[in-house]
């Protein structure tokens, strides 16, 4: 899934303004860019988070294993990113090595398009194979079309999410409230908040969270074929069949509830975020990329987590990708700070930062709060519980479904129309791969 983080959203405009549009190939890269003088990064991660943290200490690694090399490091937002890469990746400017979306809308149409490296080689001889799953290897192989789990390699993720549930304890003992263990539960509580005129859920609908929450409560109906079709193209999907029906209908039932505010449609990821932090709302439901933010920030009450009650099957899959544009100068640069992501002590300060690693010593992460999340996530890839984000299968499909979860919290859309405004793009894409 896609998330906004703390970043600089401005300057999309002034930056796509003054990009040149050329392209081109090369072959064997295993060298490329080894003299180069600088290698610029761009990252999206606020400096809080567990990967802004630990890859600040991957920088400082780097610099000190090539002296002489100047490290360019532009932090950006992610909307600035999501909107433009196509026009950044095919243009002089693009950066040496980036932090970028995984999914077929994103990585893989960018692979398909040709402007990513193909890192397949890399994967293997540098033993990147060795230290990701098979499932967190998902989001890293696209093929000819640009769709997700098999074929080349065209990025390396460092750390694993997933969409969990976050309440304030002090809240929750001052209504006597229990952690509900089912969805009936859940509901309960909830309830219970809105009879003493607080709002339940933090939500942020102008970006990525309303989403989510939707595609919980599909996930609620869904079993891994279901998860397969929508996102791996395997059979057709009945947009108006149980799953998304159920998950339409109860989010608007939500907001007609008072268990998100009407108000949330304009509300960006980071207000929710602050909000939470605040004290506003007693629960949020989003990634685990706020964990370790939420660990340093928040002062005044004490907060946990628990899984959606009642699923199985969760958002979530490995972390996002550093991807190599084709257009990099200094490739062999990028593919030594890929690896340096991914030694253990980089990984350790990701997991002790609040961040899930995919290659540390479990033995390593030593806050009993940030290993309790590392199992978590653990257990749901074990389970093959993680069901990527609903707004991976198509291109743009982010800004669809934003757009259509703002109409289910604003009152514009019927449930019905919701789903057949989601589903019109999502054919229309099956169409263009032949399927």
């Amino acid at each position: 899934m896609l998330r906004s983080r703390s970043g600089l959203a401005a300057g999309a405009l002034l930056l796509a303004a003054t990009l040149g549009l050329t392209a081109c190939s090369s072959d064997d890269t295993s060298t490329e860019g080894a003299d180069a003088k600088s290698l610029t990064l761009w990252h999206y991660e606020g400096p809080n988070s567990a990967m802004g943290i630990a890859w600040n200490k991957a920088i400082e690694l780097f610099k000190a294993s090539h002296p002489g090399v100047e490290v360019k490091f532009e932090e950006k937002g992610f909307e600035q990113i999501q909107q433009n890469a196509q026009m950044i990746l095919n243009s002089d400017s693009a950066p040496d090595i980036l932090e970028y979306n995984k999914g077929n809308a994103t990585a893989g149409l960018l692979s398909k398009q040709g402007l990513l490296t193909d890192l397949s080689d890399e994967f293997t001889k540098r033993g990147w194979d060795k230290k990701l799953s098979s499932s967190l290897q998902t989001t890293a192989k696209y093929d000819e079309d640009g769709i997700m789990g098999n074929g080349k390699v065209f990025g390396v993720p460092n750390y694993g999410e997933f969409v969990t549930v976050y309440y304030n304890k002090k809240m929750f003992d001052q209504y006597k409230l229990a952690v509900p263990t089912s969805f009936d539960e859940f509901t309960k509580v909830m309830d219970t908040f809105v009879q003493n005129k607080v709002t339940p859920l933090a939500v942020g609908g102008a970006e990525y969270p309303a989403q989510q929450i939707f595609y919980e409560l599909a996930l609620s109906k869904s079993d891994r074929a279901f998860v397969n079709d929508y996102q791996l193209y395997t059979n057709k999907v009945d947009f108006k069949g149980p799953q998304f029906t159920y998950g339409a209908q109860t989010f608007a039932d939500w907001v007609s509830k008072g268990y998100i505010s009407k108000d949330s449609a304009g509300i960006k990821a980071e207000d929710m975020g602050v909000s939470f932090t605040q004290g506003k709302f007693p629960i949020l439901i989003s990634g685990s990329w706020w964990y370790g933010r939420f660990a340093s920030e928040i002062k005044d009450f004490e907060w946990g987590t628990f899984l959606f009650p009642g699923n199985t099957l969760h958002p979530g899959s490995s972390g996002n990708l550093w991807v190599v544009p084709e257009k990099s100068k200094a490739k062999a640069l990028a593919y030594d700070f890929i690896d340096i992501t991914m030694q253990p002590e980089v990984q350790a300060l990701l997991g002790n930062s609040g961040g899930v690693p995919v290659a540390a010593d479990p033995a390593a992460i030593t806050d009993p709060k940030n290993k309790e999340l590392v199992e978590t996530f653990n257990k749901i890839s074990t389970a093959d519980g993680l069901a990527f984000y609903p707004d991976w299968p198509a291109p743009g499909y982010y800004d669809v479904l934003v757009a259509g979860t703002q109409g289910l919290i604003n009152g514009s859309k019927t449930p019905d129309a919701f789903l057949d405004e989601i589903a019109k793009p999502y054919n229309e894409n099956l169409s263009d791969l032949g399927k």
